[in-house]
């Protein structure tokens, strides 16, 4: 029997950095420093400088063992094999990240079912020649695609450089692969089910956004018969607004109805939890406004996991992950009895803030210039550096750096619009007056009780912000209540339509 190989001492340091960068989260601090070592490249360049000289480095390294015949890691000592099963990984990475991309991209336009991998002989040849077996191959080819979906996702639809962004893009890297893509791999990769989520934050900042980078970057197996994945990611991700919905009929869209379950049902529909896929998330988006009736089917479900369609007694199983989301504050909600405590605390695995642009633009002023980048190549199908800049001009001069962007990111890509179209956009105007919305005409001071006083602020926010849920949010009032002070007001105030 040949002796078992060492790694040399210069290439076992070198692995062992390698190894860090591949487990670490690839959002955070730790493994800006690590791209630093491994590319040896000054601290002051660019951080793309030194991820693509360190990825370099990592070939060439590897390159050097294959020329030499040497590549094999089960002709390694134990130590030495596990450092370079993780090396390899991290330079398989590499070698297929711009075929995943294009996979992606082409997965996007391609419709519901799974497309062929092309390059799958390729990528089993490689981990074929590492010593992968045939299990450690499939299991390889799934996480790498689960890795780039998640970057994909998380880096590209929620830009920003500044430090609450990322920390809100660690956060749902964690959320996909928890704290520890060791852990993850030994003992999660297959389980996340269990890990509901919430995600809190005001209207237009983005909470589907976020919730779509975790609902889409699950762990999919590989097929190797098709050669394609079991399932399309795209397909993998199902949403309901709860908000859109009148009391009667969410319990049918969430769960689906038999054929003359009730009045108008005249045939079978499929609801939320029948559509969502094994493999998939569902997000419940206005969590905030669903009854307790709805609440306690929901826990039914997230403890069970198990579920009826309405008018049937056939029980059906969900293996997805739900994700669910909020403009209201959590504690307030549960506070005021308007979520049960049983279910949020079934929910709660992860709570994920989604930071409002005011605060984004508080961190770093330039994020601006990173949100109209993106918002332009969206809404032209092309970059333009030139339109980026006219477009930061006649807001800046427009709306002046002091304006809080109560619409959000939402209010950012509609301003963008219509400055496109006709080179102007106000935004909301500032209330006249001390404070509110609506500020009072000085002949009704003294003139108008409390309770009318109320009604009508509550018309005026309901005028500026367009939900009973922002109102309620804002005034610390239940959402039932809010919409029958509106409703009563505009019923009395002669002006108020």
């Amino acid at each position: 029997m040949a002796a078992k190989l060492h790694l040399s001492v210069g290439d076992k340091n070198f692995f062992k950095l390698v190894q860090q960068a591949a487990l670490v989260n690839p959002f955070t601090e730790e493994r800006s420093l690590i791209n630093r070592q491994l590319s040896g490249l000054p601290d002051d360049r660019l951080a793309t400088e030194h991820n693509q000289k360190g990825v370099y480095a990592v070939r060439r390294r590897v390159k050097r063992l294959e020329d030499a015949g040497r590549e094999n890691f089960n002709d390694y000592v134990s130590q030495d094999k596990r450092l370079m099963k993780k090396a390899y990984i991290f330079d398989f990475f590499h070698c297929f990240v711009d075929h995943f991309d294009r996979h992606i991209q082409k997965q996007l336009n391609s419709g519901d079912q799974p497309v062929t991998v092309p390059f799958a002989d390729e990528a089993f040849a490689y981990l074929d020649r590492k010593g992968y077996t045939a299990e450690e191959k499939l299991r390889a080819i799934g996480l790498t695609f689960q890795v780039w979906r998640a970057f994909y996702f998380i880096a590209r639809n929620l830009v920003g450089r500044g430090a609450c962004m990322r920390k809100l893009r660690e956060c749902l890297w964690n959320n996909v692969f928890t704290h520890s893509m060791e852990f993850y791999t030994q003992h999660l990769w297959q389980r996340m089910e269990d890990f509901s989520t919430i995600i809190a934050g005001e209207t237009g900042t983005g909470k589907g956004t976020a919730a779509m980078a975790i609902g889409r970057s699950g762990y999919i197996p590989f097929d190797e018969k098709k050669k394609s994945f079991k399932e399309n990611f795209a397909r993998s991700f199902v949403t309901l607004n709860l908000s859109q919905f009148p009391e009667a009929l969410i319990e049918s869209e969430l769960f689906g109805h038999q054929k003359g379950a009730f009045t108008g049902a005249v045939e079978e529909h499929q609801g939320l939890f029948q559509r969502c896929s094994k493999y998939g998330s569902i997000f419940l988006d206005e969590i905030g406004e669903v009854s307790h009736p709805i609440q306690i089917k929901l826990l039914k479900v997230l403890e069970e996991r198990v579920f009826s369609p309405v008018g049937s007694h056939r029980i059906n199983r969900f293996d997805g992950r739900v994700i669910a989301a909020t403009n209201r504050p959590i504690d307030q909600l549960v506070a005021d009895g308007i979520m049960r405590t049983d279910f949020y605390y079934r929910l709660c695995s992860d709570v994920i803030t989604v930071p409002p642009l005011r605060d984004r633009l508080k961190d770093d002023p330039a994020e601006l210039d990173d949100l109209l980048t993106v918002i332009v190549t969206n809404t032209l199908g092309t970059d333009s550096a030139d339109i980026v800049g006219q477009l930061r001009q006649l807001i800046d001069k427009r709306l002046g750096p002091e304006y809080d962007w109560p619409g959000n990111v939402r209010e950012l890509a509609q301003c963008v619009r219509r400055l496109l179209l006709n080179q102007t956009y106000t935004g909301l105007k500032k209330p006249s007056g001390e404070g509110a919305p609506g500020a009072f005409n000085e002949e009704e001071t003294g003139e108008i009780d409390a309770q009318s006083l109320v009604k009508k602020y509550c018309y005026s926010l309901y005028q500026r912000y367009g939900t009973y849920g922002e109102v309620a949010r804002r005034t610390k009032l239940d959402r039932r209540t809010v919409k029958k002070y509106i409703i009563d007001y505009t019923h009395q105030a002669p002006d108020a339509n």
